[in-house]
């Protein structure tokens, strides 16, 4: 019977050859030390042809093989996800429920299970002053979200979701398997 300390290995392992699509680039990061006994992370960005950083990310995957209370379990994903909207959006009293969604349908479209979800939906707007006067006012939502996996043997899925939330929060249309995406040309 595999250990806690296996499954963790066995994501890491996978984790570090995981093909997202070609407008999403993932890297390996240091994980954060304190947090549990073992760590991953890995950050993400989605940039077009047209327009670069769109959405950027960080997924972590913390692992205690004791367990830890608040967590409801053995290990604890946690994810950032920051994305540019249109500035008419940023009002939207839905908004947070909205980026909520995103999360769930990322979760729930990659067959992830989970449990003890926590997170937070942030709008932000930022309008430019002085010598920045001529820089475009911008919006951005804040995704912050955790939860504990279902089934150790089904880490990668969690990884999968991150990637989906990327994909959803930037506005990148989803593609059926199989099909690639094409490429805009400057």
């Amino acid at each position: 019977m595999k250990s806690t300390a296996d499954y963790f290995h066995a994501f890491v392992a996978a984790a570090e050859s995981y093909v997202v699509r070609p407008e999403i680039t993932i890297d390996t990061v240091p994980a954060p030390q304190k947090l549990a006994p073992l760590a991953f992370a890995m950050t993400g960005d989605v940039a077009l042809d047209d327009r670069d950083d769109i959405a950027t990310g960080r997924f972590v995957l913390l692992c205690d093989p004791d367990g830890q209370e608040a967590w409801d379990g053995e290990f604890r994903c946690v994810t950032f996800v920051r994305a540019a909207i249109e500035d008419d959006l940023q009002s939207d009293p839905l908004l947070p429920d909205v980026g909520w969604s995103w999360v769930n349908e990322a979760l729930k479209e990659n067959n992830a299970e989970f449990r003890a979800p926590s997170g937070t939906v942030t709008r932000v707007s930022s309008a430019s002053f002085g010598q920045m006067s001529s820089s475009e006012n911008s919006s951005e939502i804040e995704i912050r979200a955790s939860w504990t996996p279902v089934d150790p043997a089904q880490l990668l899925s969690h990884l999968a979701a991150w990637a989906s939330l990327l994909q959803i929060s930037s506005g990148l249309t989803p593609l059926p398997d199989g099909v690639a995406p094409l490429h805009q040309r400057r």
